[in-house]
């Protein structure tokens, strides 16, 4: 996994791109931008660019309603 691999945390079922590393952990940002989270590398799977775009499509659109992500 390198910076900037989109992923999807099995943990929380999102999807974001791999920001940094820090100890056990990997830094995730939300496709379309957003606030960091942190999950473990084992707890990760590499998603297909259709998958991420979705993501970031429906992120888009969440934020135009004036929905809080």
């Amino acid at each position: 996994m390198d910076l900037g691999d989109t992923v999807r945390d099995a943990r929380s079922g999102r999807i974001g791109r791999v920001m940094g590393f820090v100890g056990p952990y990997v830094q995730l940002r939300p496709v379309g931008g957003g606030r960091e989270w942190d999950a473990l590398l084992e707890g990760l799977r590499p998603v297909t660019r259709s998958e991420a775009l979705r993501e970031g499509v429906a992120r888009s659109n969440a934020r135009s309603r004036g929905e809080q992500l």
